[in-house]
């Protein structure tokens, strides 16, 4: 299961392959289907890949990556999202832009990591 949370989706593989990130894994649509089979569950939620979208959802509707910090580290331009979850399971995103700078107030200034340069 840790794998599967901290891995990332792509669309293109079979099984498990290397994460070109450099960390962790990447996996298919195969792995995300004998994962909620066994576990009974009919969709996984994560939320550990930036997406630009805020949401994006794979594999016939049976994994979505939710992000919800917009304009993350004050560069990346995206939007951002909240997973809700109604009474039956239904799914409802709720998309949001970064708050205007204006109404945000100055960062402390602090040196960027060195693994977002």
């Amino acid at each position: 299961m840790c794998d599967l949370m901290w891995s990332d989706p792509e669309e293109v593989i079979i099984g498990w392959g290397i994460s070109p990130r450099g960390a962790g894994y990447i996996f298919g649509k195969d792995k995300v289907d004998e994962f909620n089979q066994k576990n009974n569950l009919k969709l996984i939620a994560r939320a550990h890949q930036l997406v630009m979208e805020g949401y994006k959802e794979m594999f016939n509707k049976q994994l979505v990556t939710v992000w919800s910090a917009p304009n993350y580290c004050y560069r990346c331009g995206n939007i951002a999202a909240i997973l809700e979850l109604d009474e039956h399971l239904e799914t409802n995103y709720k998309t949001f832009e970064a708050a205007p700078q204006e109404s945000r107030g100055v960062p402390a200034k602090k040196p960027a990591p060195e693994y977002f340069l």
